[in-house]
């Protein structure tokens, strides 16, 4: 068990616990050599002694070692103290995802698809040296107060060209994000963490997890057998672009999903381009299913018990589930709806051959792959998707480029890779040099709406939060702009820095014992800002009952979220005399 002050290695002192997964404990301790906090991993005590389990953590550290990214948690160090294993990692200061989806609901398009698409941007580092997540999830991603998103703990993450420690028996990472091939049981890939992006995708837009059930079994079953709801029956305006990216990723036959998270990370960066606004819909090149049902009966039937969290209350964390045991009992409960659902399926299967055979030939149009026409003329360019079988739109658009000569086409949309109907209208962005870009005035504007458009102007654009006291003159807006770093009017360079400051509204403690206030309103003043009030009632003559004397943080002192705070309320005397009791120097 880790202490409070105890050190590891004679470096890392523990400072508290700061979360509890299936594999290992997570502390926030202090570097004594490099003087910053860290967060340590700790393989847990029960699983120290089994070498299995050792392997498979020491595996997760050299695996994160060697991922260096801005969006993903920095490991560094791993080691072994008195039989106790540990990772070293980057300690975030910030919240989960899930955090923000359940403070918000739901997000904007332009903010989900900024989050998206550093999400991609750091898993495609992953991928690039062939490393699997595996249980991409919101818990698994934190926010940091600038906006920076961090993806963390790489906790079953494996290199596909290292040894495999199977689990046939357990399906690993979270249900509610599963993939249809671990569910079955035959292994993760790429396309396994392509498939869980798709489905935080959806929930970042609509506020929902696209499948639910009373129990993971039936989770489970639903990624393997039912479509992924239709996005645009809750977003009736949502592009096509965005409809595709989602149908893509979260297609239950791999094949059909992106190769890998830098394929999906190119296809978001033209999504909200109006061009693609009402792109053609995308049919699939491979049947939807090849799940064996032979293989699934199978894995039920021969599964075991493997450890589920659970709240306090004795309820398995809905969002938190790991593994999940599945019995023969829960087996025939499910059998029923099995075959109803293989009915369907059959169905489906037979609907979707005829359509992916026949429309085609009816239709004449194939899926073809856009070249790649960049630092081309545009005339070459224009005859490179001519004769591949595209139409290119006579509208082009211009955008600054210190790498392509002015008047070569930098990327088109869809992108270079991207796989279009015979006909798709193509857009081309056409390099105007390393032009000098005037800077406006954008005070008052849409952090995310700025940025993207600076981004398209080839701006490097970094996001600060600025300190700023609520007050009733000002009216502050989370999200909007209140200063930047380059006047408006100045011209710079593509390629440039630019910071642009957002408001962290400051909250001070007011004045509760000013006779202003009831304990009501102290209680309100904490759910509001996340306090935790401990309410002591004082018996004292020198104050009203019911009013506040006392309170631990002064008046003016910042408040932040999570601080625990006391105030003292006075209660009237009881009376300590009886009837026929006497007094003795006026003292009853």
């Amino acid at each position: 068990m880790i202490m409070k002050g105890q050190k590891i290695s004679d470096r890392y002192q523990i400072i508290k616990s700061i979360g509890e997964g299936g594999m290992a404990n997570v502390y926030l301790a202090y570097d004594t050599i490099l003087d910053r906090n860290v967060a340590v991993k700790v393989l847990r005590g029960d699983l120290s002694s089994d070498e299995k389990f050792v392997r498979r953590f020491q595996r997760e550290a050299l695996a994160a070692s060697s991922l260096t990214h801005p969006n993903i948690v920095e490991v560094y160090d791993v080691g072994e103290d008195n039989g106790e294993y540990y990772i070293v990692m980057e300690y975030i200061e910030g919240k989960h995802l899930k955090n923000l989806l359940k403070k918000r609901g739901k997000l904007t398009l332009s903010e989900a698809v900024d989050i998206m698409l550093q999400i991609t941007d750091g898993m495609a580092a992953a991928h690039d040296s062939y490393i699997i997540h595996r249980d991409i999830k919101p818990q698994n991603i934190m926010i940091l107060e600038n906006g920076l998103v961090k993806i963390t703990d790489f906790g079953i993450a494996m290199a596909m060209n290292a040894t495999q420690l199977t689990q046939t028996n357990s399906v690993m990472g979270s249900v509610h994000y599963l993939p249809p091939e671990q569910a079955s049981g035959q292994g993760s890939t790429l396309q396994s963490d392509i498939y869980s992006m798709g489905i935080v995708m959806f929930e970042l837009l609509t506020g929902e997890l696209p499948f639910k059930g009373d129990n993971a079994v039936e989770i489970a079953l639903k990624h393997l057998k039912e479509p992924i709801p239709d996005i645009r029956e809750k977003l009736p305006n949502v592009p096509n672009s965005i409809y595709n990216i989602i149908k893509r990723a979260t297609a239950k036959n791999p094949k059909n999903r992106y190769h890998d998270a830098r394929e999906m990370h190119e296809d978001l960066l033209t999504c909200l381009d109006d061009t693609r606004a009402n792109e053609p819909i995308i049919s699939f090149k491979y049947p939807e299913s090849e799940t064996d049902d032979v293989k699934l009966m199978k894995m039920v039937k021969d599964s075991k018990n493997v450890k589920v969290e659970k709240n306090e209350d004795g309820k398995v964390k809905e969002e938190e589930v790991i593994a999940k045991k599945i019995t023969g009992d829960d087996l025939k409960k499910q059998n029923k709806l099995l075959i109803i659902l293989a009915f369907i399926f059959t169905g489906l299967v037979v609907g979707i051959t005829a359509l992916i055979v026949f429309i085609p030939l009816i239709t004449g149009s194939n899926s073809i792959e856009v070249p790649d026409v960049t630092d081309m003329t545009v005339s070459d360019a224009i005859d490179a998707l001519q004769d591949a079988g595209f139409v290119v739109s006579d509208e082009q658009r211009e955008i600054a480029s210190t790498e392509i000569e002015e008047g070569r086409v930098v990327r088109t949309s869809p992108a270079v890779g991207s796989e279009r109907k015979e006909g798709t209208t193509i857009t081309l962005y056409v390099s105007i040099g390393d032009t000098q870009i005037e800077i406006e005035d954008y005070t008052g504007e849409s952090y995310l709406e700025v940025k993207g458009r600076l981004e398209a102007l080839g701006l490097y654009v970094l996001i600060e939060r600025r300190d700023v006291e609520e007050d009733e003159e000002t009216d502050y807006e989370d999200g909007v702009i209140i200063d930047q770093s380059i006047e408006p009017g100045e011209k710079v360079s593509a390629g440039t820095n630019i910071t642009l400051y957002i408001p962290n509204i400051v909250t001070n403690y007011p004045d509760f014992t000013n006779g202003e206030y009831t304990v009501e309103d102290v209680e309100d003043f904490a759910d509001t800002y996340e306090l935790t009030v401990d309410i002591e009632y004082v018996e004292t003559s020198e104050y009203t009952p019911g009013a506040i004397y006392y309170q631990s943080r002064p008046e003016g002192q910042r408040v932040v979220a999570g601080q625990t705070f006391i105030i003292r309320v006075a209660e009237a005397p009881q009376e300590t005399g009886g009837e026929g009791e006497e007094c003795e120097n006026g003292l009853c």
